[in-house]
């Protein structure tokens, strides 16, 4: 078949990926979507197996860093666009291990793009038709403050816009704040049309359970402590993945070459306040008595460089191209809570790391 599009989309075993992916092989049947993924602990593809048999998908584990494999496949496949989720995503193991975020994280990056920049620059139409798509975080902007009454959101008076300066605190954040320059430096000096877009903390299905809310989920499902760091007054703004899924594509398709785009979901909560939402879904579903779980939470340590509060304007994005957030918080914890648990074998599944047994063996 003669596809219209050929687009790579890295990282798409891994949480956010993996919803990119499937909105974009069901959307898009004239579409060739092939998923580059290396398969760490943080890539499953069992997260894709509703959409695996699809004629319009394929599986390729690489390594982005591989740059004569990322050339290969750009020319085997006449790619024309890249969405680029691939990335190492945990402070507490940047914090650990810097060096392995300064790899995946800038140099894979840059390979990416020499790679698009070799294949589509020796081309005819070189960039015409073109794009490479950067997806980074809002922990690149550093911290904001807390300067409002403390009872309801929003907790500060300001926010990160696309213009706010960067400040990063940590090695994660410092390895993406690198490569969101080298995607906006390959614009500026050889003329790839690039985007860019930041986005606030995403909650859903197939969330790796390191993070907060499926780990709080599984913890509470099996009585263990909740682990909250310092007091819990650290503040996030939350987006359900799939909202983040739908930007991602009208951006891809309709955003401005060269220009930044904010992804938030107007939705900011303090640490504990969220965690006793997650303990409030998930003991009324499970039938515990209410408050059941409450004493699981356990203050421990903060955590280095713990920034204070982040929180996403996204007003460009819904001028420009007209999205906001379908879901409210409640309806998506709800949704994300059941699915958690209804899903116990998944879970099982990645928290025993047998999945990593099982891909290991299947493409040695």
């Amino acid at each position: 078949m003669d596809y219209r599009r050929s687009i790579i989309i890295t990282g798409g075993a891994g949480f956010i990926g993996s919803h990119v992916v499937r909105m974009f092989v069901n959307s898009y049947p004239d579409y060739r979507i092939i998923n580059v993924d290396k398969l760490t602990y943080a890539g499953n593809l069992a997260n894709l197996k509703d959409i695996e048999d699809c004629p319009n998908y394929i599986f390729i584990k690489a390594d982005i860093c591989d740059f004569e494999k990322m050339v290969e496949i750009f020319s085997q496949y006449e790619v024309d666009g890249v969405i680029h989720l691939a990335a190492e995503t945990h402070v507490d193991r940047s914090i650990r291990d810097p060096f392995t975020f300064a790899r995946t994280n800038v140099l894979g990056t840059l390979s990416l793009l020499q790679a698009a920049r070799h294949t589509w620059e020796l081309r005819p139409e070189k960039y015409e038709g073109k794009r490479f798509y950067h997806i980074s975080t809002d922990e690149v902007y550093g911290a904001l403050e807390l300067d409002t009454p403390q009872g309801e959101p929003p907790y500060g008076t300001s926010f990160f816009t696309e213009t706010t300066k960067y400040d990063p605190h940590s090695p994660y954040s410092a390895s993406k704040a690198a490569s969101d320059h080298f995607v906006r430096s390959f614009h500026d000096t050889y003329g790839m049309p690039t985007v860019v877009t930041n986005c606030s903390n995403n909650y859903g299905p197939y969330q790796f359970p390191e993070k907060l809310i499926p780990l709080f989920i599984n913890n509470i499902r099996k009585g263990k402590p909740l682990p909250v760091y310092g007091r819990g007054e650290n503040v996030r703004d939350w987006l359900y993945v799939e909202d983040h899924a739908r930007a991602i594509d009208l951006i891809f398709h309709k955003g401005e070459t060269a220009q930044t785009y904010n992804i938030g979901g107007f939705n900011e909560w303090k640490n504990i306040d969220l965690i006793k939402v997650i303990i409030a879904t998930v003991d009324r579903i499970l039938g515990n008595p209410e408050g059941h779980s409450l004493g699981l939470i356990t203050f421990v340590a903060d955590r280095a460089g713990h920034d204070l509060r982040y929180a996403i304007d996204s007003s460009k994005l819904k001028e420009e191209l007209g999205w906001e957030p379908s879901l409210q918080f409640e309806e998506g914890i709800e949704k994300t809570v059941r699915w958690y648990l209804e899903n116990q074998e998944w879970m099982d599944n990645v928290t025993s790391g047998e999945y990593q047994k099982y891909y290991e063996e299947m493409y040695k």
